[in-house]
């Protein structure tokens, strides 16, 4: 790859990384996500005080697998000394990177004055970020938004503040906390954050093709892309996207039959890591959003019958000629 990139101690092999997503990037998603080979595959944020007390759920969040490297995973929580106990439980299990959640916009993130809250309260995120890097040998990150609303775009300080006590690379999505995923991800407001950095930035928010990172990338003026909700339903997004990002060639759109076993594979990892009832729960948005990449529309009985059944076996089904019956009905 032309130009690679370092965070910290970490050679990342493309310059296009994945976005931590609540109830997303799971332990079975991340696997069928690295199979892309992006430069890193961000876990769904775990709380840090819940991992450094055992708790099972944020345990099992924080699960990773031979197959996932580099282990990345996201902290979340507003109290120093059990971010950094939560830090040395992840980098005991293996964590090569860890990523603090100062971004979150989510009502029952923020009501907790964690996530994005935390951009209301410089001196404490700082203390965090201290904290959480005194206690691990591993790279640590920090993930943000401009800021709390249109009055208060401090990203470049929290930045600022995070890289003075040891964070080597920061995330910025282009949106305030108060828009949540409302109107355009502003990637040019992001700029004020680059221009005041001296480790790598990557650009966050509705960053959907090749094309879109790299305006992203122009007018941020940062050095790579996080890639976020446009893969959901589309993993193999990313390989168009690299493609453009790191300067290595597109690669030929996969056929029907590729695209169907990554999704039943998907399916499969999903049945395997959630017990039943959950699994079919987690999987549905996953399913709905195949289905959307697959060109059926919302009131397509096949979309549905995905977005419904509970039966493994019907899902397996119509997952199997998904894609196939979707190329034949295009042409």
């Amino acid at each position: 790859m032309p130009n690679p990139i370092h965070i910290g101690k970490l050679a990342l092999r493309s310059r296009v990384i994945v976005a931590p997503m609540s109830g997303v990037t799971d332990l079975p998603f991340r696997r069928i996500l690295s199979r892309f080979a992006p430069g890193a595959v961000v876990s769904e944020m775990v709380a840090g005080e819940g991992l450094a007390k055992d708790d099972p759920e944020n345990v099992a969040r924080a699960a990773g697998g031979a197959d996932i490297k580099p282990m990345a995973v996201q902290l979340v929580g507003r109290d120093p000394y059990w971010m950094a106990e939560g830090a040395k439980k992840l980098e005991a299990a293996g964590a090569e990177l860890i990523d603090i959640n100062f971004g979150c916009p989510a009502r029952k993130v923020v009501t907790g004055m964690s996530g994005s809250a935390l951009m209301r309260e410089p001196d404490l995120a700082q203390e965090i970020v201290s904290a959480v890097v005194k206690a691990v040998s591993v790279p640590v990150t920090v993930k943000m938004r401009l800021g709390w609303d249109d009055d208060s775009l401090n990203a470049p300080r929290i930045a600022t503040d995070a890289v003075a006590v040891g964070a080597v690379a920061i995330t910025v999505h282009g949106r305030t906390r108060c828009q949540f995923y409302e109107g355009q991800a502003d990637w040019s407001a992001v700029r004020a954050t680059a221009d005041v950095l001296n480790v790598p930035l990557f650009v966050n928010g509705d960053i959907a093709d090749g094309e879109t990172a790299l305006v992203a990338m122009t007018q941020s003026g940062a050095d790579g892309v996080m890639v976020g909700r446009s893969l959901i339903g589309r993993p193999w997004a990313l390989s168009p996207i690299m493609a453009a990002v790191d300067g290595t060639g597109a690669k030929p759109d996969l056929s029907p039959a590729e695209k169907t076993q990554h999704a039943l594979d998907h399916y499969a990892e999903m049945l395997a890591f959630y017990p039943q009832r959950k699994a079919v729960r987690v999987a549905r948005k996953h399913l709905i959003g195949y289905a959307t990449d697959a060109g059926l529309s919302d009131d397509d009985p096949v979309r549905q019958r995905l977005a419904r059944s509970d039966d493994a076996d019907e899902v397996r089904a119509i997952l199997e000629t998904l894609f196939i019956l979707a190329e034949r009905t295009a042409a």
